[in-house]
């Protein structure tokens, strides 16, 4: 499903025809071992479930590179054993099928040395012709030069969710967003962390400052398919 001209929906990525870009965003690699650090004693199956989500998306398209939208490891201050291992290995895997470009999210604050360990260098922001990538905790209006040329914003950061419930039984599925930011679109991408489904935009407090209004988005829902669920106001 084409969420905007030229913009598919691939599972929870997107994918830009023309320009041959595949996105992806918050894998939070690292995340379960954080946990494990709490007390909260999970098993340790997030970058098979990437790999394996990974290499189905990889059947439909054959990117010319992959953009990763922030916080591809969990820990703020510091390098996980997990994060070293599954953080290079994903690396690895991805420039096998493309150039890679990361962007630096809220939780990348020590990325530098694995970036490095695969000659990879970390933006805070990306433009391709009129799109501009960003991870979504900073806004870069007056940093960024052709400002008024960009059309399309494409964040990640917030994990949006739904929950539907069906009597007493309550499912929550990650979802794509479309709706404005001055007057440009802006798509919000779902998490690429199999953990958790992340946060439900119909309950919780949001955290991007790209997102004025939630009611005025529209919300696709990942499931089997991508179902087109129409605004958000609707759906509360």
């Amino acid at each position: 499903m084409n969420i905007l001209p030229n913009i598919k929906i691939i599972g929870l990525t997107l994918y830009l025809e023309k320009q041959k870009i595949l996105v992806l965003a918050d894998t939070h690699i690292g995340y379960e071992e954080a946990l494990n650090k709490q007390g909260v004693l999970i098993p340790r199956l997030q970058f098979n479930e990437i790999m394996k989500n990974l290499e189905q998306v990889f059947k439909k398209v054959k990117p010319k590179l992959i953009i990763m939208l922030g916080d591809i490891k969990h820990e703020f201050g510091t390098i996980s054993r997990q994060e070293w291992r599954d953080t290079l290995n994903l690396l690895g895997y991805l420039l096998e099928k493309a150039k890679i470009v990361l962007i630096k999210g809220n939780h990348d604050t020590i990325l530098g040395p694995i970036a490095r360990k695969k000659d990879l260098e970390i933006k805070d922001y990306f433009v391709v012709n009129n799109i501009l990538f960003c991870h979504g905790h900073k806004i870069f209006d007056d940093k960024i030069k052709d400002w008024k040329k960009v059309k399309t914003i494409i964040i990640g950061h917030e994990h949006p969710a739904i929950s539907i419930r069906d009597d007493v039984r309550v499912e929550k599925y990650k979802c794509f967003l479309l709706g404005k930011y001055k007057n440009k679109n802006l798509i919000v991408m779902p998490s690429f962390n199999f953990v958790t489904e992340g946060t439900d935009v119909l309950q919780e407090n949001l955290l991007s400052p790209f997102i004025r209004n939630i009611y005025d988005f529209e919300a696709y829902i990942v499931g089997d398919k991508v179902y087109d669920f129409g605004k958000i106001s609707k759906l509360r």
